[in-house]
This record gives C-alpha cells, sequence and structure tokens, in this order.
C-alpha cells in the first residue's frame, strides 16, 4: 500500500508520484486581467486557478471558503487595497504566500508590501506572464520573489527612518495644502509642534521646503494622487 497520500498505485504494484496542484486564487478588479491570470493558470501544468475575486472583501471571503495556496493579489482595488487585504488574510492564514501586481514600484510601496509579509512583488508593466508564473512556483515551495530592481530598492527603503503616525497625518495636511494654522485647528495640536513635524518631515524626505517635502512624498510611494 502507498503511504504517501500524495502517491498511487500504478496498477502494478508499484508507486507513482502524483505531485498535488498548487491552489491559486486570483485577485484583481480588472476583469480581463482576472481572466487572463486565470486560463494561464488554467492551461499551465501544477497550477489549479480555484477562483477569483475582484476587490479586498470578496478576496478575504473566497480565501475562508477555498484554502488556496498562493493569492495573486492586485494593489490598487476598491475599499481595502492589496496591502490591507494581505494582512487581512495574513492574520488569518499565515501559511498562505501572497504576490502582489502592482503599477507601483516605490520604495515605500514595496516596503509597506514587504512588511504586510507578501512573499513576492512584481510591477504590472514590466512583469510578464511568465514571471507571474516563476513567482508563483518559487513562492509555493516556500521561497521568495523580489526581482533585482525592486529588491534593491527595497533595501535601500530599510535603512531610511519610518514616518511617525502623527507625520503622516501632517503630511497629509500639507499635501492637501493646509497652513500651519489650519494643521494646528485640524489636529488640535501646538504652532510649535506643528512647525517640528514639518522639519522632521523636511529631514526625513530629504527636502528643502514644505513643498519639496510633499513632491518628494509623491515620489517615493509615500503619499498617493488617489489617497
Amino acid at each position: 500500500m502507498c503511504e504517501d497520500t500524495y502517491f498511487i498505485n500504478n496498477g502494478m504494484g508499484a508507486c507513482v508520484s502524483m505531485e498535488e496542484n498548487t491552489r491559486i486564487l486570483v485577485v484583481d478588479d480588472n476583469a480581463l486581467l482576472r481572466l487572463g491570470l486565470t486560463e494561464t493558470f488554467n492551461i499551465e501544468p501544477g497550477f489549479e486557478p480555484v477562483g477569483q475575486a475582484a476587490n479586498g472583501s470578496e478576496a478575504l471571503e473566497l480565501v475562508r471558503k477555498l484554502k488556496p495556496d498562493v493569492v495573486t493579489m492586485d494593489y490598487q482595488m476598491p475599499g481595502d487595497n492589496g496591502i490591507e487585504t494581505t494582512r487581512k488574510i495574513l492574520a488569518e492564514f499565515p501559511h498562505i504566500k501572497v504576490v502582489l501586481l502592482s503599477v507601483f514600484d516605490s520604495e515605500e510601496d514595496i516596503f509597506k508590501a514587504y512588511t504586510a509579509g507578501v512573499r513576492g512583488y512584481l510591477t504590472k508593466k514590466a512583469g510578464e506572464v511568465e514571471e507571474v508564473i516563476e513567482a508563483v512556483q518559487e513562492v509555493a515551495k516556500g521561497g521568495t520573489y523580489f526581482p533585482a530592481a525592486i529588491a534593491a530598492k527595497l533595501e535601500e527603503r530599510k535603512e531610511k527612518d519610518d514616518l511617525t503616525p502623527r507625520e503622516m497625518e501632517v503630511l497629509q495636511l500639507l499635501a492637501e495644502g493646509c497652513s500651519n494654522k489650519e494643521i494646528v485647528d485640524r489636529l488640535g495640536i501646538s504652532l510649535p509642534t506643528v512647525k517640528l513635524h514639518i522639519i522632521n518631515l523636511r529631514e526625513k524626505l530629504n527636502a528643502a521646503d514644505r513643498t519639496q517635502a510633499v513632491v518628494h512624498a509623491f515620489k517615493q510611494g509615500i503619499l498617493h494622487l488617489n489617497a
């Protein structure tokens, strides 16, 4: 008798290896991309696409129901984005592997995804379908997949100081065009404290003034135009 459940009897008394397919959930708010990835995994040996989701809430619901091995996760989606959804999934199912597919390739976006627990990160503008397959194969085996350019940006970001939650609030208000007085009123803090936060933001973002701090924040992916 074959003791390993991944083996079957070949009819002649011998056990033949039958590798289990990697179960994949495809998450993307673009229906054509979802369909394309699903069809690709469907015809690729070793994969079993088990479902599709258009947003974070659908993804979490299907993960609970279908128990995939790997999730290919879109970054920008209605409601919870891919990073927030990844955190929720891994909080319940830490064994599931997530590969994030994003139009963003800034240090901050990559770092946020890494700290959320993704095992792979690919940019949609550069990532061909073959690379997505390679990434999923790698993470399914327990590895990680961060292309050289992505890995380099991640290492650079790890060396920088994080912005505090309060600094993020001040930065967001600066991006909205608020004056120091308006920030005082909005956050309920003193004017000297606001000025100190702006000084810290300028130092951390390597900016000459408040305007440049906002510009650098957008370039680095700390802020997004649709945020």
